[in-house]
């Protein structure tokens, strides 16, 4: 009986927690399948890992593929073509042919997990990043009812620089959402640059990265008394939605 392959393509992937958690789920439920790292340092090679796996059944994409594997798609849900990224692949073989379909798990695990710290004087959200788990969160704040805006380092239109951020700013969006890799392991020491002394109690700081545990950026927060949480539950919650998603008929 052919075992069933499913895995996961971005560049690279030395913190990745679906292989450990998926191989894990499989030998507990006595699921006949195996995950794999496709760590690829180009998107082209993602036909190579189509070509040479054909039993595979799915695919989880991480940065900085989210965005760009899109062009290699047949399908895409709805949620994913709104945000224009997408994180899960479902692969299905009909005869010669392979059909991908896209998916976007990343605003239900983000919108889940934060959801139970949001208070009534939370109403603005400053977003880290702009890149593809960024859209994904200001899809997820905005179906809560959050204004939002984005920041980022480069000059983009409607967009905050860091430059920009004055205490007065981050009084006024106490929810801030760290969709960027700044501060993830091996580079702890390090943190988005923000006036983190203008933050307090009704403050809440989300980082989107889960190696470490806390990351500077919760730290700075914690020490204003602000309330802080790291991405594993969201990456749990999101990998639960991807094996949905794969088996969606």
């Amino acid at each position: 009986m052919n075992m069933d392959k499913y895995g996961l393509i971005g560049y690279p992937l030395g913190h990745s927690f679906s292989i450990g958690y998926f191989n894990e789920k499989f030998q507990n439920e006595g699921i006949n399948a195996k995950y794999v790292n496709f760590e690829i340092p180009n998107i082209e090679n993602l036909q190579e890992v189509l070509a040479s796996n054909p039993d595979l059944k799915g695919l989880n994409v991480t940065r900085p593929y989210k965005e760009k594997v899109i062009h290699y798609l047949d399908e895409l849900s709805p949620e994913a073509k709104s945000i224009g990224a997408v994180n899960v692949i479902k692969v299905t073989h009909k005869g010669k042919k392979t059909i991908l379909k896209g998916y976007n798990s990343d605003v239900i695990g983000f919108t889940r997990s934060i959801e139970p710290l949001l208070d009534t004087f939370h109403k603005k959200a400053l977003i880290l990043g702009t890149g593809g788990a960024a859209k994904a969160v200001d899809v997820g704040l905005k179906s809560l009812g959050i204004e939002t805006k984005y920041v980022s380092r480069q000059n983009l239109p409607n967009v905050l620089r860091y430059d920009d951020i004055t205490p007065e700013i981050i009084q006024e969006y106490n929810v801030i959402i760290n969709c960027t890799p700044v501060g993830m392991y091996p580079h702890a020491d390090v943190c988005p640059q923000l006036p983190y002394e203008a933050m307090g109690s009704h403050h809440l700081l989300y980082d989107l990265i889960y190696n470490p545990d806390e990351t500077l950026f919760m730290k700075q927060g914690a020490r204003q008394g602000a309330t802080v949480k790291n991405g594993l539950e969201m990456l749990l919650l999101q990998a639960f939605v991807s094996w949905e998603f794969w088996h969606e008929a």
